[in-house]
């Protein structure tokens, strides 16, 4: 059994035991659970349910693991040739790591 959630305005396949990266929970704590309601579809063995936009009675419960995790380091640089003008910036994402209970169709 899958869902198809949105977290956060991503969408995500959640399968039970299944650890998931998504973008920074502010109000999530470490060992706090956590539902997310918006289940746009799901599957129980070969039975689609598709959501109108989403599937009424279903969720997923989620387990924060870690609240804070960076990711890769993104460089953004900048040049301008024969001017002597050269830029570099750095970037790390912020994400929460959660890991999926159980799907509730």
């Amino acid at each position: 059994m899958y869902a198809i959630v949105e977290i956060n305005g991503q969408q995500f396949k959640a399968e039970a035991g299944k650890r998931l990266f998504v973008n920074r929970l502010h109000e999530a704590e470490v060992g706090q659970t956590v539902e997310f309601e918006k289940v746009l579809l799901v599957d129980n063995d070969g039975a689609v349910t598709v959501g109108t936009p989403s599937v009424e009675g279903a969720k997923v419960v989620c387990e924060v693991l870690k609240e804070l995790v960076k990711g890769d380091k993104v460089l953004v640089f900048h040049k301008k040739r024969r001017k002597g003008y050269r830029k570099l910036n750095g970037y790390r994402h912020q994400y929460t790591q959660l890991e999926i209970k159980q799907v509730i169709a």
